[in-house]
């Protein structure tokens, strides 16, 4: 991939306590008030608290976003938070985005990753400024590395600095990870003539593993979307497996397809558009999307918390 030259501004911002953090963040939300600029910030809550309270009357002119909830799955931000926000407002938008926190899991984090490396690929081309804040008191030293290489500018209490490390392609392939075999889960094959078995075989097994009834629905949904895109776009049939670990109900999809587009299921489709919109509803409704892609072999695993 490459990123398109244009007006779009990524900056990572590394702060350490709340001063700091309402010193970087608070003044770029009010330039982009004075300059009539749509203003979204997207950070977890008690963040969100701390901005709110410190813009005062001003709060009320901008879109605050608790991440935690709407960015609980990384692969919902791209479409369910920035780019709805973005593509509803002509001319320059602003956002302050924070969708990685000490709260992050382990499990959570390569796709927290990824998102922040192709979001230089989202918005290549587009009149955007984007503010990241990393904690950088409380994040791993692997992390903070990993913001030299999806951000190209750098921003902190010493002021703004150019990346010397940027190179978001090396982070998408980075976590492109093989995911660990579960110990045990029923398997099943499935073809166009098995689409409905397939549904059918994914509800029992969550149901089985004790998964809510609405969240029964929702594994549902998107097994039948991924099993569709795999007889549709990829080799034609493939494999379903559903199990359960301690807090999540997993379900895996795998088929001989290669995805060669690591952007899929993270941007909204086009108004008229045919297709495309699988993988964004699979996003919308898991609790969190991990891929593993090479080419010949498509594995999308997607967990709903019990």
């Amino acid at each position: 991939m490459t990123v398109t030259t244009g007006p779009f501004s990524h900056v990572g911002l590394l702060y350490s306590g709340d001063a700091e953090y309402l010193s970087g963040t608070v003044p770029y939300i009010l330039e982009g008030l004075k300059l009539d600029e749509p203003v979204a910030v997207a950070v977890p809550g008690r963040n969100l608290t701390l901005i709110e309270a410190a813009l005062g009357d001003s709060a009320a002119d901008v879109e605050l976003i608790d991440m935690t909830e709407a960015g609980r799955n990384p692969g919902r931000i791209l479409p369910g938070v920035l780019l709805a926000f973005a593509d509803n407002r002509p001319g320059p938008v602003r956002i302050v985005g924070e969708p990685i926190w000490a709260g992050r899991s382990a499990l959570e984090y390569p796709a927290c990753a990824q998102h922040e490396a192709l979001i230089n690929f989202a918005f290549g081309d587009r009149d955007l400024s984007m503010l990241c804040p990393y904690d950088r008191t409380r994040l791993e030293d692997d992390v903070l590395a990993d913001v030299e290489r999806t951000h190209p500018t750098l921003s902190g209490a010493d002021g703004d600095r150019p990346s010397e490390g940027y190179a978001p392609d090396t982070i998408v392939e980075k976590y492109n990870l093989p995911l660990p075999e579960p110990r045990e889960a029923e398997t099943f094959r499935f073809d166009i003539a098995r689409l409905s078995a397939v549904r059918h075989f994914a509800q029992e097994r969550a149901e089985e593993c004790g998964l809510a009834a609405d969240r029964v629905e929702d594994l549902v949904l998107a097994v039948a979307e991924l099993s569709a895109n795999s007889v549709l776009h990829g080799s034609g049939h493939g494999i379903v497996r559903v199990w359960r670990d301690e807090e999540h109900v997993l379900c895996e999809v795998v088929d001989e397809g290669t995805l060669s587009d690591p952007l899929a299921g993270r941007r909204p489709a086009s108004p008229g558009q045919i297709g495309g919109r699988g993988l964004v509803l699979v996003n919308q409704v898991a609790d969190l999307v991990r891929q593993y892609l090479r080419p010949g072999s498509t594995v999308t695993r997607i967990y709903f918390r019990v």
